[in-house]
């Protein structure tokens, strides 16, 4: 018995130690991966053709969604502010709640979620696509490099497009939440947007920019990391899909913690 318990333990520590070695693995690669995109950012040849096709789809097609999610979250936040700010008769500060928090906070995130939802999954089934019909191999046959071809284009669309959606969103939001504010709230026009214009300070908006930047980098480079990593025909594309959106969420909330954790020491709130 004894001995049956101790297979059972050393058999279960070795599954373990496997799949903890298979985990830093994966790390050390998606590491890899990214600086190998992010030095291809900056060294010839370029492909601009690519890139400018990946801004379409990560940014301009993503507007709409982005839109929506924006005026909503903009429209919900005054709602609810309102109501827990009534309780110290402090309803005239809901443009300064809903600028803080859109800016800072729900504007950057949302926008992130919703654009790896849409195009991070988009990004692991085309290329995890091109892995299982071998199209990969053909481009390094040919003399191509997949990273700076297929990597670096999708880093930098969603380096620049991410920043410019969050944008949108933060102004979408803070718009919607003025219409709540006057239509259902009873405040005036100008004092919403006067309350809006002295909450919003310049580490609001280091905060607010800097963000996406880091969110973009991670949505597209997971994205890639699990498309080029694909295996097992197309049921691996479809697990490989849902490992990037799973994994790209995870990692925006998880950095988004730390990433306002080091601008608040950075940056205090006056």
């Amino acid at each position: 018995m004894a001995t049956r318990t101790q297979l059972l333990f050393l058999s279960l520590g070795r599954r373990l130690s496997q799949h903890l070695k298979e985990s830093v693995l994966a790390v050390q690669d998606y590491i890899l991966l990214t600086a190998q995109g992010l030095n291809a950012l900056v060294t010839p040849p370029r492909y601009h053709q690519e890139l400018l096709a990946q801004m379409d789809s990560l940014g301009v097609q993503s507007l709409s969604i982005v839109v929506l999610t924006g005026m909503f979250t903009g429209m919900v936040l005054a709602l609810q502010s309102a109501a827990s700010l009534d309780a110290f008769g402090a309803r005239p500060y809901v443009g300064r709640l809903v600028c803080i928090s859109m800016v800072r906070e729900l504007g950057p995130v949302l926008t992130a979620l919703m654009v790896t939802g849409r195009v991070g999954s988009g990004m692991a089934a085309e290329l995890g696509s091109m892995v299982v019909t071998q199209q990969i191999d053909a481009l390094r046959v040919l003399g191509s490099d997949p990273v700076r071809k297929l990597v670096a284009p999708r880093l930098a669309a969603a380096l620049i497009m991410v920043p410019l959606l969050t944008i949108v969103s933060d102004t979408v939001g803070i718009f919607g939440g003025s219409l709540i504010s006057i239509f259902n709230l009873k405040l005036s026009w100008e004092f919403y947007w006067r309350s809006v214009m002295n909450a919003m300070v310049m580490n609001d908006l280091v905060m607010g920019l800097l963000k996406p930047l880091v969110f973009g980098l991670i949505l597209s480079s997971v994205g890639c990391y699990m498309g080029l990593n694909t295996s097992g025909g197309t049921q691996g594309v479809g697990l490989s899909t849902t490992r990037s959106v799973v994994v790209a969420s995870v990692t925006i909330l998880s950095s988004d913690f730390f990433i306002t954790k080091l601008l608040l020491i950075l940056f205090p709130v006056a």
